[in-house]
């Protein structure tokens, strides 16, 4: 489509998020409520948008073949990291960034695949083991033309497993398959959804941030002279994307100046009377693709610098937050979830965890049986290509439902 609108001389469409505001779709949502259900065991995907990883689907489950555009690994202890920014590199080449872990501290490469790069095998073999063992796989709105990938459901039949496939047009395996429905995924999704009697979750994002306020005493020993710096959790140099500016104010404090930061990274100095403690007020003003404009917090000064971290529960936090958010509706809700100190230099960082945006998909009723009347589902006969292999199969010991 790009190509015949190159060709007319026609502007390319521009895309309407930024790509790292992207947000899942119905079938990403239906997925994970499915998931949760048990009826969706593991998930293959050859997309690197973090899209499955941002709705909800545990890594554990998914395997991303040709990476993540916003995952970062560590080649030395394996760890993960998935930023809220896009990394700056593919082709798993290093990034500018180290492992976080003390006893490891390797650089950093990127997880996406360049075209001369072999499939992680980590990833590939999960995913064959999962085809293997599957009683379905179900292919959603993927040509399977592109190797090897496109040969995983195929091992599904050797043992007896079925494949159905959800796609627009034709694919080369659609002779291969039980069920072929030639529609749009998310309206089907909808109708399996409905017919289910699932409901589709409503997507939440939750982004993190850090305020970091570090202070030194004057040579006299009335002032203190502070710095506060609003930053990302994925290091001070890391960019904070979500974040357009941020405007900083003291609440009952009239003879303090108030300042607006336009400019990552988003940095305040200030001297204060060292007897002197306040409150600031801190409105971030949220850039394109957030689901509400601007979002405030308060942060209390009092220039006591504690050893002691504050390290809460952070899962419940997160989990509470989206409760939260989706009772009420509400973005911009914003929760502490960690606060560390250090004495040398005297600063104190504290983590922020913010609803950035809340979107409910609606599912269209009777979707499935629309496509069906439609005339647009194709069933093979019983027999072919392993589909009537389930008798045999009843004999043995049944394994747990995979797709």
């Amino acid at each position: 489509m790009d190509a015949s609108v190159q060709r007319e001389g026609q502007a390319l469409p521009e895309a309407s998020l930024p790509f790292h505001r992207a947000m899942p779709s119905l079938t990403h949502m239906a997925l994970v409520e499915l998931e949760k259900a048990g009826i969706l065991k593991f998930l293959i995907s050859q997309n690197v948008d973090g899209l499955h990883l941002r709705s909800g689907i545990p890594r554990e489950k998914l395997a991303e073949l040709h990476g993540n555009s916003f995952m970062e690994a560590c080649p030395s202890c394996g760890a993960e990291y998935l930023r809220d920014f896009e990394v700056e590199t593919i082709g798993l080449k290093e990034t500018s960034r180290r492992c976080f872990d003390v006893k490891c501290g390797a650089k950093l490469k990127d997880t996406v695949l360049d075209w001369e790069d072999a499939l992680p095998s980590k990833e590939m073999d999960a995913a064959e083991n999962h085809c293997r063992m599957a009683d379905v796989v179900l292919c959603l709105g993927t040509s399977l033309q592109i190797t090897p990938a496109c040969n995983l459901p195929l091992k599904s039949l050797h043992s007896g497993g079925k494949i159905v496939i959800v796609n627009l047009q034709k694919t080369p395996k659609d002779k291969k398959a039980s069920l072929v429905i030639h529609g749009r995924v998310d309206k089907v999704i909808a109708g399996v959804m409905d017919r289910l009697n699932l409901q589709i979750p409503p997507f939440i994002r939750i982004d993190l941030l850090q305020v970091i306020l570090t202070q030194a005493l004057s040579i006299d020993k009335k002032y203190v002279n502070w710095t506060l710096q609003v930053a990302s959790v994925h290091g001070h140099r890391a960019p904070l994307p979500f974040i357009e500016s941020v405007e900083v104010s003291f609440l009952d404090k009239q003879d303090y100046k108030a300042a607006i930061l336009h400019m990552q990274p988003f940095r305040l100095k200030r001297r204060t009377m060292r007897t002197r403690s306040f409150e600031l007020v801190l409105r971030l003003n949220f850039s394109d693709g957030c689901g509400c404009q601007s979002a405030e917090m308060n942060v209390p000064v009092d220039f006591k610098v504690s050893t002691d971290c504050l390290d809460l529960e952070k899962d419940v936090i997160l989990q509470k937050l989206r409760d939260t958010a989706m009772q009420d509706l509400c973005c911009g809700l914003n929760a502490v979830v960690e606060r560390k100190a250090t004495l040398t230099p005297k600063s104190e960082a504290t983590v922020y965890a913010i609803v950035t945006n809340i979107f409910q998909h609606n599912k269209t009723s009777k979707a499935l049986a629309d496509s069906v009347c439609n005339g647009d589902v194709k069933r093979q006969k019983e027999g072919v290509n392993g589909t009537g292999t389930s008798g045999k199969r009843s004999k043995g010991r049944k394994r747990k439902s995979r797709s």
